[in-house]
């Protein structure tokens, strides 16, 4: 059975004849007949009476055309939706980023998105990259922001920028107004407040401190960027973040060392071979569109 037949049989329903009912189809009388009957073969009923002047439904196919009206209006509603969903009016996007891109980075990328589509629904979470990576293969989620050093080969990465690491301190530290690069070892004295294991961030800053021979003095550990950013906000305590987080807060101050902390390629993560929504599209275009105009300013600035 096939969508035309339901179409010329509720033309005949609807004209009661077969030659007007071809005639609005734009197809001959035989074909017509020739369909109808193909219909009534595939359902093994009789749908039409073709006793009398005029074409009369039997009860089979006064049954059967509620029901064949009900699908043709389903189908052109399933074709506006498909119009709207290209079109963004309606949709979803189910995202993900890393703890560290919550502090400065996904508010005002969300508030634009939501801007342009407000009608698109946004699912948003935060994890570890090694489960986005897995959410994202299981087709859980449309796009994860993290890192390019991925570890599933069936993830594929679009850059955004290079984030670099810092030190950074309230505006009450000793260091707040410094302009030159500290060395190791003022670096080693400084008291730490430090992410915990649990954050790819951790393992950067430990590496660069084994690298360099380097034992810092950590004196707190927490799992939340926010905790990291109040305890340095309200003492002399120091931290390690991403340089971005302290240009977000104006009561934060950068410190530069040397040598300079690591600087690692933040990407969007995407499935390879996965279907990507007009959703998901709008965002890869807006993120990267962003990411180009942050990278501008940034030119910009250092040219100054």
């Amino acid at each position: 059975m096939l969508l035309r037949h339901i179409r010329y049989f509720l033309a005949v329903a609807e004209h009661r004849n077969f030659t007007r009912a071809a005639e609005a189809l734009h197809v001959s009388q035989p074909t017509l007949s020739q369909q109808i009957r193909q219909l009534e073969d595939a359902l093994r009923v009789q749908l039409l009476d073709r006793s009398g002047r005029t074409i009369q439904l039997t009860d089979a196919g006064t049954a059967y055309a509620r029901y064949a009206q009900r699908a043709l209006q389903d189908l052109k509603a399933g074709e506006r939706a498909i119009h709207d969903v290209q079109e963004l009016s309606r949709g979803s996007l189910r995202l993900a980023m890393t703890p560290t891109f919550t502090a400065y980075l996904i508010g005002p990328l969300l508030e634009k998105y939501n801007r342009r589509y407000p009608n698109i629904t946004l699912n948003i979470a935060e994890m570890p990259q090694d489960r986005m990576e897995a959410l994202l293969n299981e087709d859980v989620l449309d796009v994860g922001i993290a890192f390019d050093n991925t570890r599933s080969l069936d993830i594929e990465t679009e850059v955004l920028f290079v984030e670099a690491l810092a030190m950074v301190v309230g505006k009450s530290h000793p260091y707040a107004k410094k302009r030159a690069a500290l060395t190791l070892r003022e670096f080693e004295s400084e008291t730490l407040v430090l992410l915990n294991e649990e954050f790819a961030t951790r393992h950067y800053i430990d590496r660069y401190c084994r690298q360099h021979g380097v034992a810092p003095h950590i004196a707190m550990e927490v799992n939340s960027i926010s905790a990291v950013i109040e305890i340095v906000l309200r003492s002399t305590i120091a931290t390690l973040l991403p340089a971005a987080i302290a240009r977000a807060h104006s009561e934060l101050r950068l410190v530069a060392l040397e040598p300079a902390l690591p600087q690692r390629t933040a990407a969007l993560l995407l499935r390879k071979g996965a279907y990507r929504s007009a959703a998901t599209r709008a965002f890869i275009a807006l993120a990267l569109e962003e990411s180009a105009t942050e990278l501008g300013v940034r030119r910009a600035n250092a040219a100054s």
